[in-house]
């Protein structure tokens, strides 16, 4: 006992020596550690604790400051840079389960009908949750040769059973900018489905392409972007706006006023412009859309965007691990945040989209309300804009849902029609491609007929989707589901510009944003509307 007091009074003692010059919220980290290092009762693993500290304190920031182990990092620093091969899923670990966060367009994943929500339990028979495998190592699982073969069991929320999918690995592409085309001789359409190291020369490769074919006019789909560096939308925004002109700038407590301005000569700067956004298009999406806004070179079409305006520097650590940390605000050309309110609470923060559909905002414009403090106006016409919450749009287009019965948003929910689809394409994948000689062929004459809807009002059973309503509510739900049917047996035969050509005829913001920039009083459609 003697001994002891001794210990902790000699270690009390060498902490007071410092303690003069370091902060009491350091000292106190200082002494939890050493005290566990000295008298807990068994080996204590202190990587692991130092790791945990770490997730603890940045998750009562913000939610976009994070930490990723050394593993975790290679990974993400080589998804950003070039191409792997693996099954396509961006996914997220909570409670020692991997939950599929968004699957990547034409992947694996998405092609065989993983859902954004389903939890992966187990890959290749191996269980993956609730035995706090490390994330790298179920990396390491899912990844693998192009060819490869890989099966994962998932569960899905309404469904009692698990499901399996049997999924060929493959390249995982960081091409960016996967759809360009004419619409007609004069407007062009190109679509960006996120923005990494090569956006901006990808972009500049279609858009020069379609110039080239008389392109006066252009469509940029930003719908369903997440973002991505920051360097490649101003890079993209400066194609667009007159030099020198201010596309975005950064600003934090420990971090001056940084000014990011239009460069070039760009090759886009006269043309009618309009941009497609929804409720899922983010960050480097959002300051885009804005500098468009912003400096009324072009109109903004859809709904309210996602609203993350916050700024991560990543901080490499000695041991390769990575904290990437919040260290200031995007603010528009006009100073608008686009940032949306936050707390601690990081779930809500996620549910925030579910929110808005519950309380009708992506349904109607007259649910969104802004604040006259965050009015601001724009640069060169000086039409009102706000901050606050994302990008709102110049013109709102709804999601129409009169469309979709409650048993259609079963299916789609719990992905019966993306299984149907799969099933069907398996048993009919040869005939399909010798019948149809292009999409456009596909287009005009396929017709979804009863041997497929057999196999969905099968997946339906089999997935527990009971069809309250009756046959009433199938015949009102069939036009729908119908179109869903074949749109996604064209994504599967065709490529993806092939497919967005078809799929924009029935897309609601493209038809509204294809009626806007073919207008020849363009400008006077910002000013008036």
């Amino acid at each position: 006992m003697k001994k002891l007091i001794i210990l902790i009074f000699a270690f009390s003692f060498a902490l007071a020596a410092g303690s003069q010059e370091m902060p009491e919220h350091i000292l106190k980290l200082m002494y939890t550690s050493n005290i566990i290092t000295r008298f807990y009762v068994d080996d204590a693993d202190n990587g692991k604790i130092t790791e945990a500290g770490i997730k603890a304190m940045l998750k009562e920031l913000d939610p976009h400051s994070t930490y990723s182990d050394p593993k975790e990092t290679k990974a993400l620093l080589e998804q950003m840079q070039g191409s792997f091969s693996g099954i396509g899923i961006q996914f997220n670990i909570m409670s020692d389960t991997l939950y599929v966060i968004q699957t990547t367009k034409n992947g694996p994943s998405e092609r065989a009908g993983v859902l954004a929500g389903d939890k992966i339990i187990a890959v290749n028979d191996t269980v993956i949750a609730g035995v706090k495998m490390e994330r790298a190592d179920i990396m390491s699982r899912l990844r693998g040769t192009k060819g490869s073969e890989v099966k994962i069991t998932v569960k899905r929320k309404g469904i009692n059973r698990d499901i399996e999918f049997n999924l060929v690995r493959d390249d995982i592409s960081t091409e960016t900018v996967d759809v360009a085309y004419m619409i007609d001789n004069k407007n062009g359409y190109i679509r960006i489905t996120s923005f990494g190291a090569k956006t901006h020369e990808e972009f500049v490769t279609r858009l020069d392409s379609l110039k080239s074919l008389g392109m006066k006019n252009l469509i940029l789909d930003l719908e369903g972007n997440g973002g991505g560096y920051l360097t490649a939308a101003v890079d993209i925004a400066s194609e667009f706006i007159d030099e020198e002109s201010l596309i975005v700038y950064t600003e934090g407590k420990s971090s001056p006023r940084y000014e990011y301005r239009s460069k070039g000569e760009g090759r886009f700067r006269k043309g009618n412009l309009v941009v497609m956004i929804d409720e899922t298009s983010a960050s480097a999406s959002e300051i885009l859309s804005g500098a468009i806004q912003d400096w009324d070179r072009g109109i903004v079409v859809g709904r309210r965007s996602f609203g993350k305006g916050l700024v991560q520097r990543p901080f490499n650590l000695p041991d390769g691990s990575m904290i990437r940390l919040t260290i200031a605000r995007y603010y528009t050309p006009t100073g608008r945040c686009i940032q949306k309110p936050y707390d601690n609470d990081s779930i809500k923060y996620e549910e925030d989209l579910m929110h808005r559909y519950n309380h009708g905002e992506l349904s109607s414009a007259d649910s969104i309300h802004f604040p006259d403090s965050l009015k601001t106006y724009t640069k060169r016409l000086g039409r009102p804009v706000y901050g606050g919450g994302g990008i709102m749009p110049d013109f709102f287009v709804p999601i129409d849902t009169l469309k979709y019965t409650k048993y259609h948003r079963a299916l789609a929910s719990k992905g019966c029609i993306i299984q149907a689809s799969l099933k069907y394409l398996d048993a009919n994948r040869e005939r399909l491609t010798k019948e149809y000689s292009d999409i456009n062929d596909f287009d005009e004459r396929f017709d979804v007929d009863e041997d497929f809807i057999e196999i969905l009002r099968s997946q339906a059973e089999m997935d527990s989707v009971k069809l309250e309503g009756g046959e009433e509510e199938f015949r009102k739900s069939l036009p729908q589901i119908k179109r869903q049917l074949k749109h996604l047996i064209a994504r599967d035969l065709w490529d993806m510009s092939d497919f967005m050509r078809i799929y924009n005829r029935t897309n609601d913001v493209f038809i509204k944003a294809y009626e806007l920039v073919k207008d020849k009083k363009f400008e006077k459609l910002m000013i008036k509307q």
